[in-house]
Order: structure tokens, then C-alpha cells, then sequence
């Protein structure tokens, strides 16, 4: 029993000791940026089940109210609450992005690594497609793709990640050519190991701290992009709500005094943009110090 409990006792020590490890890495930059990317997604899914205000509700004698008790972010044009559908555009604007930067993730991995590890005429090959591909303003093609592609939240999920891994792609293909003269590599190539199993065990654990940081940038640059799209009317469509489709309707009403429709939903982009890149300048300025 005695060797039982002391086991056990040794067991939370040493993950204790690890915990304080990770955590003694990550600066407070990181810390501060997730604290306020957190806040935003309680805000955007918690705050819904306290808030019970229909973002749809019409209320007809309440028409462009300013912030009061009733309606703490005012109402818009047709009297909906602002505040309920701020909240909802978080749901749809996160959620967008956080899948878009998966798929950007996924697409730059699988190219890079193509790419890195494959013969030299298909490094080659794969390099000038993605320098063809990178030629192309990426805003210009969004517009294009959302333009005769019909909108919606799978659509454009799919959009911003298929034009957001050529980037990383470039980065993962550099990184895989410069880990294939490595020590460790050679000797798993000795071992008989294949390029999949090298990628997968070997480089994609040594990259893992780059990639991290990409996706932290990569993500603010969707939440950016869709709220772009839905600013020049290509994103989420009415009545749904997004922040960029928020901004949208209310910057033609702010010229007339109705501040809030723009305040609200363009400080809470700017919040999450800004939550997005602490975390990553706090990671990088980590990765690359002493």
C-alpha cells in the first residue's frame, strides 16, 4: 500500500512538473492574448444562454435605440438587439475561421511536406504552381470564388482554407528540406523508415512549435477575411448575422448618429484579430529568445 501511494505521489509530482514546464514557457503576452480570445468565445456561446434575446426579434417601436437598460448595445434598423446579434455573429465568425485555418493547416502540411520530402522534380514542380499560386492577390480570388460560388457556412469555410495554405506551404516545404540532412533523419532512413513515417513521426514533431505559431496568425487572418467578404456583402448573408455583416449594415446608419452599429462589431474583429496575434507574437518571441 505504502509503495502504492508513494507511486502515485510520484506520478503528480512529475506531471505537476511538467505542467509548470509548459506553462513557464509560454510568456504572458501568449497568456494575456488567449485570456482575451477565451472571453471572446465565452461571449460569443455562453453569453446566449444568460442573454435570452432572439438576434431575429423585431421590435417595431424600438427602431435604431441607443444603448440603454432594455438594450445594452442599442438595436439596428429594423429593431433587432444588437447585443443578441453580436453574439450570434461571434458564433459564425469564429466558428468560419477556426475552420477555415484547419483546413489551411491541413492543405500547407500535406503540400509542404509533398513537396519537401518528395523527388527533386517534384519539388521543383510543386514550387512554381505555388509561386503561381501566390501571384494571385489572395482578396481578389476570395471576391472571385464568392462571387459565382453560393454563400453559406460550408462555402466559405472551405473558400477562406483553400486560399490560405500556400503561405504555410512554403514554410512546411523549407523547413522538410532543410530536416532531410539531418542526423536523425538519415539514421530512420537507415532503419528502413519510408517518407510518410519520417514525416509523420519525425518532422511534423520538430515543426510542431512552428505550426503552432502559423495557426495563431493564420486564424486572425481568416477572422479578417471573413469579415472582409461580409463587408462588401460576400459573406454571411441576411438575416444571419456575422461581425463583418454587422459592420456592413450598420456603416451607412453611423453618418446619422447611430455609433454603436459600428462600434460594437468592429471592436469586437479588432479584439480578436489583436487576442489571435498576441498569442502568436508571444509564441514566437518565445521560440526565438535564449
Amino acid at each position: 500500500m505504502t509503495e502504492t501511494r508513494d507511486a502515485t505521489v510520484g506520478r503528480g509530482v512529475a506531471v505537476r512538473g511538467r505542467w509548470s514546464a509548459v506553462v513557464g514557457d509560454i510568456s504572458s503576452l501568449s497568456l494575456l492574448g488567449g485570456a482575451l480570445f477565451t472571453a471572446l468565445g465565452l461571449f460569443s456561446w455562453v453569453g446566449p444562454l444568460l442573454y435570452r434575446h432572439s438576434d431575429l426579434a423585431i421590435h417595431a417601436h424600438h427602431i435604431l435605440k441607443a444603448p440603454d437598460a432594455r438594450f445594452p448595445l442599442g438595436t439596428d434598423a429594423l429593431g433587432r438587439d444588437v447585443l443578441a446579434r453580436l453574439m450570434r455573429g461571434g458564433q459564425t465568425t469564429l466558428a468560419i475561421s477556426l475552420g477555415a485555418t484547419l483546413i489551411g493547416l491541413l492543405g500547407g502540411l500535406l503540400y509542404g511536406m509533398t513537396s519537401g520530402m518528395g523527388p527533386s522534380w517534384l519539388d521543383r514542380t510543386l514550387m512554381r504552381l505555388l509561386d503561381a499560386v501566390l501571384a494571385i492577390p489572395t482578396l481578389v480570388m476570395m471576391i472571385f470564388f464568392a462571387a459565382i460560388v453560393p454563400l453559406g457556412p460550408i462555402s466559405l469555410t472551405l473558400l477562406l482554407g483553400l486560399v490560405s495554405w500556400p503561405g504555410l506551404a512554403r514554410v512546411v516545404r523549407n523547413e522538410a528540406l532543410a530536416a532531410r540532412g539531418r542526423d536523425y533523419v538519415r539514421a530512420a532512413r537507415q532503419f528502413g523508415a519510408g517518407p510518410l513515417y519520417i514525416a509523420r513521426v519525425h518532422l511534423l514533431r520538430a515543426m510542431l512549435p512552428l505550426i503552432v505559431v502559423n495557426a495563431t496568425f493564420l486564424m486572425a487572418d481568416m477572422i479578417l477575411g471573413l469579415s472582409g467578404l461580409s463587408f462588401l456583402g460576400l459573406g454571411i448573408q441576411p438575416p444571419h448575422a456575422s461581425w463583418g455583416g454587422l459592420l456592413n449594415s450598420g456603416a451607412g446608419l453611423a453618418v446619422i448618429g447611430s455609433w454603436w452599429l459600428i462600434v460594437f462589431p468592429g471592436l469586437a474583429i479588432f479584439l480578436a484579430i489583436l487576442a489571435m496575434n498576441m498569442v502568436g507574437q508571444g509564441l514566437l518571441a518565445r521560440r526565438e529568445g535564449p
